[in-house]
């Protein structure tokens, strides 16, 4: 049965993948999981002390361990923004298990130095007002401003998430992102397929880091998702949920209708 794992965005856990899980083609299972210190899982217990050893390969190591315990093989990775830089891990580390890839929202590239900055100012927010001033720093930028106008149960929905981020999570997070390194030479090696989408109004990550990543790849395609931000397919799952139900049924022609499909483990 092919299967498709869902990597979450920072500062949200795997709930907010429910709009296109409930919305898979027919005979798709998925794979949801929460990052360490997010939704259901537990925080790494010293992360204080392993600052500078922190690695999203972390995280791609948990996803292989779950996809392991769950009899999953290679699978399609469909990662928003933070999911998305854990998605190119999985291809840097283990190549073969990499079906395809969906990028929401994201991007190949290393921060830079302002982007470092940000993060550690973020880090400070941290310290000093714990994670609820991360949530409220954060909040604004996530939803483009027609949710933020039109959609007030998408932003509630978004923050309700956000509020299950422990501090923990949300600095080992933070320095994971910080610290990871560039992915752009294992995606331009890549040849297999490629749905990257990105919202209209993404700030975080627009729509020019959505066209070099597409244009790393022969044959991927790239879906602008009208009035969204950062969190395309929460903000919009319809518009979200019909260009992969596209690109999956490109995959698997037979899947060509919507129907809620066996999940493990269900958000």
């Amino acid at each position: 049965m092919p299967a498709i794992v869902f990597l979450h965005a920072f500062p949200l856990n795997r709930a907010m993948w429910r709009p296109q899980i409930e919305a898979l083609p027919q005979g798709w299972t998925a794979l949801a999981p929460d990052f360490r210190g997010f939704g259901d899982a537990p925080a790494d217990e010293d992360v204080a002390t392993r600052m500078a050893t922190l690695s999203l390969d972390d995280f791609a190591g948990d996803v292989i361990r779950a996809m392991v315990a769950c009899g999953i093989g290679p699978a399609i990775f469909c990662g928003c923004s933070m999911g998305g830089y854990v998605a190119l891990a999985m291809l840097r580390l283990c190549p073969e298990r990499v079906a395809g890839l969906v990028l929401a929202d994201t991007k190949a590239t290393a921060d830079t130095d302002a982007g470092r900055a940000s993060r550690r100012a973020m880090l400070d927010l941290l310290s000093r007002e714990g994670p609820g001033a991360v949530t409220a720093q954060m909040l604004p930028r996530l939803v483009g401003p027609t949710t933020a106008a039109q959609r007030p149960t998408v932003v509630r929905e978004t923050a309700e998430l956000a509020e299950h981020a422990t501090s923990a999570g949300i600095r080992g997070a933070l320095v994971r992102m910080l610290n990871r390194p560039d992915s752009t030479a294992a995606l331009s090696a890549y040849r297999g397929p490629v749905l990257v989408t990105v919202g209209a109004e993404d700030e975080l990550t627009p729509i020019a880091d959505a066209e070099s990543m597409a244009a790393m790849v022969p044959g991927a395609r790239l879906a602008v998702i009208p009035e969204a931000g950062h969190l395309a397919s929460l903000e919009t799952p319809g518009v979200f949920n019909e260009e992969l139900r596209a690109f999956l049924s490109g995959l698997k022609p037979e899947a060509s209708s919507l129907q809620p499909s066996a999940v493990s483990p269900e958000p």
